[in-house]
C-alpha cells in the first residue's frame, strides 16, 4: 500500500524522472488554492509540471522549487510524504495563524520553532510525542533574512489543530496558557512528515486573527487586510531564499 511506496514507486505513478523532484516544496496553508497557483506560476515561471490540481513545481533562480495549496493536516500530508520519499530535503510551511500572545502584532512574521501535535495526523508519522520542531538551521537562517532585510518577525511555537471551527474561548486561553503563540492548521504535520523521512522543516506565517484579543476572520478591516498583504509578500521572499540554501 502506500505507505510501503518506495522513490521507485512514486516515480513510475507520477511519470517523472530524478530530474523532475524539486530540492524545495512549498506548503502554504489557505483555502484559496486558485488565486495562490496563479500567483506560483507566475513566479515559477520554467520547465513547470502539474504533480496534483492543488501543486506545481517550476523553476526560481535555477533551482527546481514545489508550491503546493494545502489545507489542514490531510493534504499537507498528502503532498508532504510523496516529495520526501522523492527525494526532496526541504519542506517550507507558510499560511496563517490565530494569535494566542499579546506580543504577536499583524505584520510580523511567525518563525515558528515547535508545534504541538493536535491535528490528527503528525501522530502517524512520529508516535508517542506531543510537539514536533522546526529545522534549526532554517530557523537561524530564516532571523538572519529578516533582520537583513528589516521585516518584521516574532519567534516561537504553534498550536496545531484538525478542527478550526470547533474552536472556543476556553480552548484559546488553554493553548496560549501553553506558551504558543499562535495556532494553525498545517504546521505540525509537515515537521512530522519531515522527520519521519529525517528532511528539513520550517513554517513561516501570517497572522490572520488575533483570537486572544477577539478577532475573527470575520472583524477584518482594510488596514488589517492590507497589512496581512504585505507580509504574505515578505513570507513569498523569505521562503524563496530558504528553497535556495
Amino acid at each position: 500500500m502506500y505507505g510501503d511506496f518506495t522513490k521507485e514507486n512514486w516515480l513510475n505513478a507520477l511519470n517523472i524522472t530524478d530530474d523532475a523532484i524539486p530540492k524545495s516544496f512549498i506548503l502554504h496553508g489557505q483555502w484559496d488554492h486558485e488565486w495562490n497557483l496563479s500567483t506560483w506560476k507566475d513566479i515559477l515561471k520554467q520547465e513547470q509540471w502539474i504533480p496534483s490540481w492543488n501543486a506545481i513545481v517550476g523553476e526560481y533562480n535555477f533551482n527546481k522549487v514545489g508550491f503546493a495549496n494545502v489545507f489542514g493536516g490531510p493534504i499537507a500530508a498528502a503532498i508532504a510524504h510523496r516529495f520526501a520519499v522523492l527525494g526532496t530535503e526541504t519542506f517550507i510551511q507558510t499560511g496563517y495563524f490565530g494569535g494566542l500572545s499579546h506580543e504577536v502584532q499583524y505584520g510580523d512574521i511567525l518563525i515558528v520553532t515547535a508545534a504541538e501535535m493536535e491535528d490528527g495526523v503528525s501522530q502517524w508519522y512520529v508516535p508517542n510525542k506531543k510537539t514536533v520542531l522546526a529545522n534549526q538551521q532554517l530557523v537561524d537562517e530564516a532571523v538572519k533574512y529578516c533582520e537583513e532585510k528589516g521585516y518584521k518577525y516574532i519567534k516561537g511555537s504553534i498550536f496545531t489543530t484538525g478542527a478550526i471551527m470547533v474552536e472556543t474561548s476556553e480552548m484559546v486561553k488553554q493553548w496560549a496558557a501553553k506558551g504558543h503563540l499562535g495556532v494553525d492548521m498545517e504546521t505540525a504535520t509537515t515537521f512530522s512528515v519531515a522527520e519521519k523521512f529525517n528532511k528539513g522543516a520550517i513554517s513561516l506565517l501570517n497572522l490572520s486573527d488575533h483570537i486572544i484579543k477577539g478577532d475573527t476572520f470575520y472583524s477584518s478591516n482594510k488596514e488589517r487586510d492590507n497589512s496581512e498583504d504585505n507580509t504574505d509578500e515578505k513570507i513569498r521572499d523569505l521562503a524563496l531564499h530558504l528553497s535556495s540554501l
